[in-house]
């Protein structure tokens, strides 16, 4: 069962598109978005006649939408809101105190706003009936758009005055039930997705769970102490605080009001001072002013016992030359304010911990939302001619059978529902390892309780490992140094002890991977002196980790855990009597805290034909927030190539006995549709490029496919109560109308609910069946040497994302932020250290 809710279709209408503009009484431009509708609800509510009573649906920026024509192609209105300005949305500046000594009034008077309405243009809604019969009609998503801002209006004006947050196409209300504590004072908050569009079954609603991360509403002192670990107020670090508190939006305890942080007083409450105006007997105000402290001012004026923040600084509201002051213990953060900062790993870790649900719980959440938002009750999608159906679309689906595997000695592996062990079994092909050593930075660690252990468990599974040649202790002085000293003085150590290069280092962290350790390690390994390494940071060794910690090890030193039997036996079809090679794209950006790093390009390639399960990768830094990938061709003046592309198909014929692929099958990830025709019309090109460079001859056959794993949609059994199992697909019903594209679900789904892949086939010259494709794709799921479960997406495309993300912590990129030289503001992009030839074309990101 799919997670989708049709629509029927009863007419075809137009909807008129006009443009809107808001001003407030000194003609400065309304741009807060909650504002703007309270005034276009009061427009409605007063002007309704003038509108030919016609709803309307509003982004809450510039454009409005009307069923139909206005009767006029311009209008001008005059709205009076009798609310406060603080209340209407747009946060009150001024505060309790300003420099002048008065104080400030609550703003509760009318106020009066212009509204200018202006036709633009006409979009057809028959658009969305054309595009079901196979056409591309030019104003498809348009139409689209429109529908979806009805929905976001909707969900908004249900819950407006309990509170509601908008992010894209998703919404959360404020309700405690939705909550979720995932520490640091950020709370994980539950809400609903929903969105339009066209599949072959018709118009489609999509609805899922949704979760983002707010701050934690109540007290801003103890969001503060939370968020910095800090015992009490005056352990709170003041400078980090007045950034992060910087624009968000408290509620006073005292009198009930809203403001907008500015900032902080630079001196604590009991000696800020401000001008306050002496008040005489007779009611009226001295012109002259007397400096008094904020302490003095709420605790003696307004008799409001301070405590705590008499000792730390006050909250500023006002404007920048007119600070209005509050004792941070009169201030609580509002609710519904999106966390914009990078998590830590322990609150990602219990996020996902905390929004994990069963596929039946999932499917009662979204059965409730439906009952909850009465989207048949909407008069607008009403006027659209819209109904929907209350149940979930149903939909037909095949099992795939899952590939055998071929272990050591001979043994066939069987997998059930995407999992299979190698307990009691040999790998295919290990490896030994002489002369290895083992560097420890966690005081928790018995390292030499772990490679005992890890040395049995690699008898048990041929790997032949000797004793270390050492076992180094990191010295408890060096752990008040940075990371990057901390990696530095270990290796003057171990170099010092070792005769020559070790053959592997294994690497025990204090935390996990994205230990501040980790970048720096990898770096001196990998580019520094060409070492394989194993990062680890055991909580418990059971033989499964151990197990699964020689998988990664055994493929970083060349040798092959498990191949497809059909690989083995090179009887994989289409593949197998013509040199082919598979490649994974992805391109990793910067985090939201830190926008203008450098985006981080991969691709790796198959070698080694007519394997698919050994691969190298290529990575590059490219230009901040460009998805398109830039390194794919780099021609040079003395005619040869540079690009990652030509790297690739260098390597394939190292290794595949002299010969050049003459088909190639790409798999591209994190594009979405409106970039498919840059994929096919620059990325393909730039490859195209590559190739005819290096050689005569024609280009390759080509089948370029996208994987996306960011999506909305889900795949259910009927009655639920388990996720569908590894190797469903589903190809008809919900997949888009006109294009080829189907829903493969490959992990076993053993925690929430299982999230299919959604494949598109951008270009199929190759000639693929859809079967043969699907088994195909099924195959590259169970190729990943790293585990002993199929992957979520094809393996290429998860070892390009793993390239990428290990690499891209090579450089700590916080300091070319700090330095000023970012991607947007400098034509240079920083490069990513080389790796060693002795590593480059292993598969390190294992």
């Amino acid at each position: 069962m799919q997670e989708v809710l049709r629509f029927i279709w009863r007419v075809r209408l137009y909807e008129a598109f006009g443009l809107v503009s808001i001003t407030s009484e000194d003609n400065r431009t309304i741009e807060n978005k909650v504002l703007g509708r309270k005034i276009l609800d009061k427009l409605y509510q007063t002007c309704s006649s003038e509108l030919s009573g016609k709803k309307f649906a509003y982004d809450g920026e510039k454009s409005l939408y009307t069923v139909g024509a206005l009767p006029k192609n311009k209008f001008e209105f005059m709205v009076v809101l009798e609310e406060s300005y603080a209340n209407c949305g747009s946060l009150a500046n001024d505060g309790i105190h300003s420099e002048s000594g008065k104080r400030s009034k609550k703003s509760s008077q009318e106020k009066s706003f212009k509204i200018e309405i202006s036709y633009a243009a006409e979009i057809p809604l028959k658009s969305v009936c054309l595009a079901f019969q196979g056409l591309e009609p030019e104003k498809l998503q348009d139409a689209l758009r429109v529908l979806d801002i009805i929905l976001r209006q909707q969900a908004a004006q249900r819950h407006f005055y309990r509170g509601c947050l908008l992010v894209r196409q998703s919404f959360f209300h404020d309700d405690s039930r939705n909550f979720s504590d995932v520490g640091g004072g950020v709370t994980g908050c539950r809400g609903f997705y929903s969105s339009f569009s066209p599949t072959h079954g018709g118009l489609s609603l999509n609805m899922d769970v949704s979760y983002t991360v707010i701050l934690t509403p109540g007290p801003v002192i103890d969001f503060l102490k939370s968020n910095q670990n800090a015992r009490d107020a005056r352990s709170i670090d003041w400078v980090k605080a007045k950034k992060l508190l910087k624009n968000l939006r408290i509620k006073t305890t005292h009198n009930n009001r809203e403001f907008r942080i500015n900032g902080m007083s630079e001196k604590p409450c009991h000696q800020q001072l401000f001008p306050l105006r002496v008040k005489k007997d007779n009611g009226t105000y001295d012109d002259q002013t007397i400096n008094i402290t904020v302490l003095d001012y709420f605790t003696k004026h307004l008799k409001i016992e301070i405590t705590y923040s008499a000792y730390i600084p006050c909250i500023d509201v006002g404007k920048p030359k007119k600070p209005a002051y509050l004792p941070v213990e009169l201030c609580s953060l509002i609710s519904l304010q999106r966390y914009t900062k990078a998590l830590s790993t322990l609150q990602r870790t219990s996020l996902i911990e905390k929004s994990r649900q069963k596929p039946k719980e999932k499917m009662q959440a979204i059965t409730n939302a439906m009952k909850n938002y009465h989207y048949d009750d909407d008069p607008l999608l009403a006027s659209c001619g819209i109904s929907i159906e209350k149940q979930f679309a149903q939909v037909e689906g095949r099992v795939l059978e899952s590939p055998k595997l071929k272990a050591g000695n001979g043994e066939e592996i069987s997998p059930s529902n995407g999992r299979w062990s190698f307990k009691n079994k040999k790998l295919l092909n290990p490896t030994k390892i002489d002369l290895w050593a083992v560097v420890n930075f966690s005081a928790k660690c018995d390292a030499s309780y772990i490679s005992r252990e890890l040395i049995n468990c690699g008898m048990n599974k041929g790997i032949i490992i000797n004793r270390p040649f050492s076992l180094m202790e990191e010295d408890s002085h060096n752990r008040k140094y940075g990371p990057v000293v901390r990696v530095e003085k270990m290796f003057d150590q171990l170099l010092a002890k070792l005769t020559r290069p070790p053959e592997f280092l294994l690497c025990i962290l204090p935390e996990k991977k994205s230990c501040d350790l980790y970048g720096p390690w990898k770096k001196m390994c990998l580019s520094d002196h060409g070492i394989p390494t194993q990062c680890m940071c055991p909580l418990k060794i059971t033989d499964q980790y151990l197990t699964n910690l020689l998988l990664k090890i055994n493929s970083k030193l060349g040798g092959i855990n498990s191949l497809l039997s059909t690989e083995q036996l090179s009887r994989m079809p289409l593949i197998q009597d013509t040199p082919t090679m598979i490649m994974g794209m992805d391109v990793s950006h910067g985090s939201p805290r830190l926008p203008d790093i450098p985006s981080i390009a991969a691709i790796v390639g198959s070698r080694s034909w007519p394997l698919i399960s050994r691969y190298k990768a290529c990575v590059r830094t490219q230009s901040s927030k460009v998805e398109m990938i830039q390194g794919l061709f780099e021609p040079q003046e003395d005619g040869t190539d540079n690009g990652m592309m030509s790297e690739l198909l260098l390597e394939f014929y190292r290794t595949s006995n002299k010969q050049k692929p003459t088909q190639i099958i790409v798999f591209r990830d994190g594009v979405s549709e409106s970039q498919f025709s840059q994929v096919l019309n620059y990325e393909l090109d730039q490859m195209i490029k590559a190739y005819q460079l290096l050689g005569e001859g024609d280009a390759p056959k080509f089948t370029v496919i996208v994987a996306q794993k960011r999506h909305r949609t889900k795949l259910f059994q009927v009655k639920g109560l388990e996720n569908v199992p590894s190797g469903t697909v589903v190809d008809n019903n919900v997949v888009h109308p006109r294009n080829y594209d189907f829903y493969m679900c490959t992990q076993p789904g053993m925690i929430g609910t299982s999230r299919p892949t959604h494949y598109h086939v951008l270009l199929d010259e190759i000639g693929f069946s859809p079967d043969a494709l699907q088994d195909l794709i099924l195959s590259l799921s169970y190729v990943s040497q790293r585990s002993s479960a199929a992957t979520s997406i094809v393996a290429p495309v998860s070892y390009a994302h793993l390239a990428a993300r290990q690499m891209g912590q090579f450089i700590k990129f916080d300091d070319f932020i700090e330095d000023g030289i970012t991607a947007e503001g400098s034509t240079t992009v920083p490069k990513l250290p080389k790796l060693d030839e002795d590593v480059e074309d292993s598969m390190f990101f294992c």
